[in-house]
């Protein structure tokens, strides 16, 4: 009887089978340990920075930019844990040579700590550490003078990862221009961590621009991957930064011969984004400084993807409406291509034509300012196979109502000389038509008066040219002409 008791008692299972039936998971007591373990551990990823172990290779797995960052680095840290555990590193002065590699490496890891900038009273002494630290990191980036090793660049993308790459704050407000919109009064955000981000800026563009730098070794941590979290960054509200971002990755393509295709693709497909979808981004500017040195590097003949790029890129960059912000350096970069191949005028000023602006005066003034920067290189076989419907845009301007405009198409200065009684035809026609009274009054003058007033417009009119247009002129006394004349008229009385 008492065995049939026993027997119905549960039986005490095994290690093995505890384990199995459990999934794998250890006793509570050793479960316990374990879990005491990874505490100490995850307290001491911070706890002792001076130990380069810690947030090295052995601990923190290697930085591969296409993949996540390692999860320490963004980690919002308790004031008082790092107050008990940062703790600032030597100096390079008081060590000896011997051992400066290692303090180097010690001090990135140092600086891999991100600290919570919203509140300015936080970890205020940690923060001066960091930055002192990145201080000497830069002077020490400055004064190398021996080559950086491939473990040295690796640690150095990979506190730069941490600090930089981040998403950026939603934006306040819509990146639309209206007319009344003043660049100058736009309110800008600020990035509270600025004062240590921009040391690591400063750091990054002293490393990449610094002879020490082997560009066979460098390209294997600045890769792919990180030249695209770069580029991502350039939508920043911060213009700090920005700017700093534009510099340095002028100094990338310029080092980097192996990334020029794939930098100029990831800029296109931003600039993809930004025309045909959002028409929202803060870096359109900054990108196309950049661009206008890359074009004004393109070898001769220009490829076929250069000629592509800018029909399909920088021609519909005239579409947005916050074309105001960007329309100088958009203007340089079509004129460098314009002037490297004479024969893409008559695709510009027909593209710009396509894009011409119906009833905003301010962007028409713009666009008559970089066709006349375009005429300027344009020679005369391209001009004529564009002449017909430039000449009745041209018409559309100068009986347009604003007076800027008017006035800016009147002194519109092409310079193609065999052309000059076209032109001049083509604006007296057009400025007869016209019944404003400030119209007939400035073309009075400027035809009596033989360019006393106005001699930069009678420049491009040859004097015998003028002297029959006046002589005519006379002769119809235009300046009394009445309302009722016909336009066909007047056409059929012209000198030419």
């Amino acid at each position: 009887m008492i065995k049939q008791i026993l027997g119905k008692l549960p039986r005490k299972l095994s290690k093995s089978a505890e384990n199995r039936e459990f999934g794998g998971i250890a006793n509570p007591s050793s479960n316990s340990s374990t879990n005491s373990r990874r505490s100490d551990l995850a307290s001491n990823q911070f706890g002792h920075l001076n130990n380069p172990v810690l947030l090295g290779s052995n601990l923190a797995p290697s930085l591969n930019h296409g993949n996540k960052l390692p999860q320490f680095a963004n980690l919002k840290l308790n004031e008082n844990s790092v107050s008990l555990s940062y703790e600032a590193l030597p100096s390079f002065r008081d060590v000896p040579s011997s051992e400066k590699q290692g303090l180097f490496i010690r001090k990135l890891n140092l600086c891999c700590v991100v600290f919570d900038f919203t509140d300015p009273t936080k970890n205020l002494k940690e923060k001066d550490i960091k930055r002192q630290t990145l201080l000497e990191l830069v002077d020490y980036v400055t004064s190398a003078n021996e080559k950086f090793t491939e473990n040295f660049m690796q640690e150095i993308t990979k506190m730069v990862s941490v600090n930089l790459f981040r998403a950026l704050m939603s934006p306040t407000r819509e990146n639309k221009v209206s007319e009344s919109f003043d660049m100058e009064e736009e309110e800008r955000s600020m990035d509270p961590a600025w004062p240590h981000m921009q040391i690591v800026y400063e750091f990054l563009l002293r490393f990449v621009a610094s002879p020490e730098t082997d560009t066979k070794l460098a390209k294997r941590c600045i890769d792919h991957s990180f030249v695209l979290r770069l580029l991502d960054l350039f939508d920043s509200e911060d213009s700090r930064e920005r700017e700093y971002l534009k510099t340095i990755l002028h100094h990338v393509y310029g080092k980097f011969m192996v990334h020029h295709p794939f930098i100029r693709t990831a800029i296109n497909h931003i600039f993809y984004r930004f025309i045909f979808e959002t028409e929202k981004h803060n870096g359109i500017t900054e990108l196309l400084e950049i661009l206008g040195s890359i074009i004004n590097g393109f070898a001769l003949p220009l490829k076929e993807e250069h000629k592509l790029f800018l029909v399909r890129v920088l021609i519909p960059l005239h579409k947005p409406k916050c074309i105001p912000m960007y329309h100088q350096q958009l203007s340089y970069c079509i004129t460098q291509f314009v002037e490297k191949d004479c024969k893409l005028a008559d695709t510009v000023i027909r593209g710009l034509l396509k894009y011409w602006p119906i009833t905003n005066s301010s962007k028409e003034v713009m666009f008559l300012g970089e066709l006349e920067e375009v005429l300027e290189s344009t020679q005369l076989a391209e001009f004529q196979r564009c002449m017909v419907p430039l000449f009745h845009q041209i018409d559309c301007c100068l009986n347009s109502s604003h007076f800027q405009t008017w006035s800016s198409t009147f002194y519109l200065s092409p310079k193609v000389k065999v052309s000059v009684d076209i032109i001049v035809s083509s604006i007296l026609i057009t400025g007869f038509s016209c019944h404003n009274r400030h119209y007939t009054t400035l073309l009075n003058t400027w035809l009596v008066d033989q360019g006393s007033k106005e001699p930069r417009a009678c420049t491009y009119i040859g004097p015998s040219s003028f002297e029959d247009v006046q002589v005519k002129k006379l002769n119809m006394k235009i300046h009394k002409f009445p309302k009722q004349v016909s336009r066909r008229s007047l056409e059929l009385n012209m000198p030419w």
